[in-house]
């Protein structure tokens, strides 16, 4: 056990702790602000404070960010060691580690500076390019894991004998399923008016091909499926799956929920994955909208639902979160952001969802992701060869912390065809490097 220290035990300081010493390093701890307890205490121990106790101790300097409430604004003072960021330096210190580590850690997993003013998208969400992480090019940097490692690193060094769990690379694969095909499925008044479009734009191509679909002469496009599970089958690693329920809509445009095909492979997939709720665009701005397609998808399932993932990936901090915990959702895997790869909050293991209006950890999972297929191909404007130095760069940074690598892609990117054509090679190259490497942990 791990002995921490502290003169003051504040909810900031015990989730912090919790998630370092628990979430991200497997260890069992426990907070004390009994001195004189923590001075006898034999084994290893954190000394968060002000002044060093005792020489055999880990000592983090205390900043006193963590005995704060709300939030203001503010930029962390930042140095480097090396390529790392150190936020809350210590002038001079002479400390085992020279910075507020904890109060470093509290303020990227909070996502702090997403409830302050700042610039939003088109859609409403805080924008990459606006993040400390990117203004200070640590975007691409599990940060938080490398701090937990450092932590790992001292204290080891102080107690040898120590015996610290094995925890090692894990890959989970997610997929958004958007519209989950392109012409099955569809009512007759929007395969109409599909067919109409392809002539008013002189695309034959995709005239004939809604055609051979509907009947039955040709596999539907965005139908990538039975390639996912035959995934899953050879590898062992049960993927998530989001389904988008909302009503039809400028920027939700699924089948109707009712429709029989997509009723057939929500149930299909559910038996060899997890399935979660893709909520919709309409859903963060219409009450009730969000219970309303909880409850379709649920209906489908014969089971409640406990995972989501936000369409367009629209997260406003901390309402989108607040929403689904009033629904009873126990993890989410929308952090990230569209238009960057990389580490939003700056952590690659998923951790508990900390409200900063009401200063309390919550019960929500956090499940970060690194990578969008979209972000590659759209945002970054790479091709399928040239995405994979950036791909294997990511998986690189994940094994180095022993953390998880979090992909999300579409069934649609899998057809291998029109603007997609050779992306299903480069995911299957990625797919398979990360499962070499999470199968090699295990060992």
């Amino acid at each position: 056990m791990i002995l921490v220290y502290t003169p003051k035990i504040a909810n900031r300081i015990k989730y912090v702790v919790s998630l370092m010493l628990g979430n991200v390093l497997g260890l069992e701890w426990r907070l004390t602000n009994d001195k004189d307890e923590f001075v006898s205490f034999r084994g290893p121990k954190i000394n968060y404070s002000k002044s060093s106790l005792k020489k055999d101790e880990l000592h983090i300097p205390a900043n006193g960010f963590l005995l704060e409430r709300g939030v203001h604004y503010f930029l962390p003072e930042t140095v480097h060691r090396g390529k790392l960021p150190l936020l809350f330096p210590v002038p001079k210190a002479k400390h085992d580690i020279p910075f507020d580590l904890f109060a470093a850690t509290f303020y990227l997993v909070s996502r702090y500076e997403e409830y302050l003013p700042h610039k939003k998208d088109v859609h409403g969400r805080f924008e990459a390019s606006e993040s400390f992480a990117y203004k200070n090019n640590f975007l691409n940097q599990a940060v938080v894991n490398h701090y937990a490692e450092m932590i790992k690193s001292l204290l080891k060094k102080k107690h040898p004998g120590y015996r610290f769990p094995s925890k090692g690379f894990s890959f989970i694969p997610t997929y958004d399923i958007d519209i989950a095909f392109a012409y099955k499925g569809r009512s007759l008044f929007r395969n109409v008016l599909g067919m109409l479009r392809s002539i008013g734009n002189i695309d034959y191509r995709s005239l004939l091909q809604r055609c051979r679909v509907l009947l039955g002469q040709e596999k539907d496009p965005f139908d990538t499926y039975d390639e996912q599970l035959s995934l899953y089958k050879k590898s062992g690693i049960k993927a998530y799956y989001f389904f988008l329920c909302g009503d039809y809509g400028p920027y939700d445009k699924n089948l109707a929920f009712f429709s029989r095909e997509l009723f057939t492979v929500i149930k299909k997939l559910g038996d060899y994955a997890h399935i979660g709720i893709h909520p919709s665009y309409r859903s963060n701005e219409e009450e009730g909208m969000l219970k309303t397609e909880l409850t379709r998808l649920s209906g489908i399932l014969k089971y409640d639902v406990q995972c989501s993932r936000q369409h367009y990936l629209r997260l406003s901090m901390p309402h989108t979160y607040q929403n689904l915990l009033k629904h009873d959702i126990t993890c989410d895997f929308t952090m990230g952001y569209a238009s960057q790869p990389g580490f939003r909050a700056s952590i690659c293991s998923p951790y508990p969802f900390y409200d900063l209006e009401t200063e309390k950890e919550t019960p929500l999972t956090i499940v970060p992701f690194a990578l969008m297929d979209g972000t590659l191909r759209d945002y970054l404007r790479l091709t399928p060869e040239g995405s994979m130095p950036v791909i294997d760069e990511l998986i690189r940074e994940v094994e180095r912390v022993n953390g998880t690598f979090v992909t999300l892609w579409h069934n649609d990117s899998l057809g291998d065809a029109g603007e997609w054509r050779g992306w299903k090679e480069t995911y299957l190259k990625m797919y398979w490097m990360a499962t070499e490497k999470a199968s090699k942990a295990k060992k």
